[in-house]
């Protein structure tokens, strides 16, 4: 039975969902999972082409083909892609922390994307944006977080672009 909640629920994604009918992920359990979670998980590839022993759980936001996450310019997260590590994997859904999962988000649809900054004001905007759409109740907390530190540079917006499968 679909309860008033539920709809409520749902109704909350419903501006991220129109942005996300045009997907180009090729495996449609990640489409899925990218459309209904509200987090990933992400290592960056090291240069032997192993994950990195930094991982995390993040928010984030689709824009056309790209996830957008706000991270800590000081995060392994930026630093990586500062270094040139710019290759990533990315596991999406939410099973809470990393840590406490005892690796199980491994299991979770997963594709390996390219990293890079985003300098672009008009493209942070409309992410910013978007992270409201998303993370309404959070947002109330975060965007003014988010704001200030995108303005006075200590935070950093990443792009996650798929890589060809």
């Amino acid at each position: 039975m679909i309860t008033r909640r539920m709809l409520l629920e749902l109704s909350l994604y419903a501006p991220v969902l129109s942005s996300l009918s045009n997907s180009v992920f090729a495996d449609s359990k990640v489409n899925s999972a990218i459309t209904y979670s509200d987090l990933i998980y992400l290592s960056p590839i090291k240069s032997d082409g192993n994950e990195s022993s930094c991982q995390a759980e993040i928010w984030f936001v689709q824009k056309g083909h790209d996830m957008y996450v706000v991270t800590s310019t000081r995060s392994w997260r930026t630093r990586a892609v500062v270094k040139g590590l710019n290759r990533a994997r990315v596991w999406v859904g939410n099973l809470g922390s990393w840590k406490s999962t005892d690796g199980k988000y491994k299991e979770l649809p997963s594709l390996e994307v390219e990293a890079s900054l985003v300098s672009d004001d008009t493209v942070i905007q409309e992410a910013i944006e978007l992270f409201g759409d998303k993370y309404p109740l959070g947002w109330v907390v975060y965007e003014s977080r988010f704001r200030k530190g995108l303005a006075d540079g200590t935070r950093s917006m990443l792009r996650y672009s798929p890589l060809a499968s």
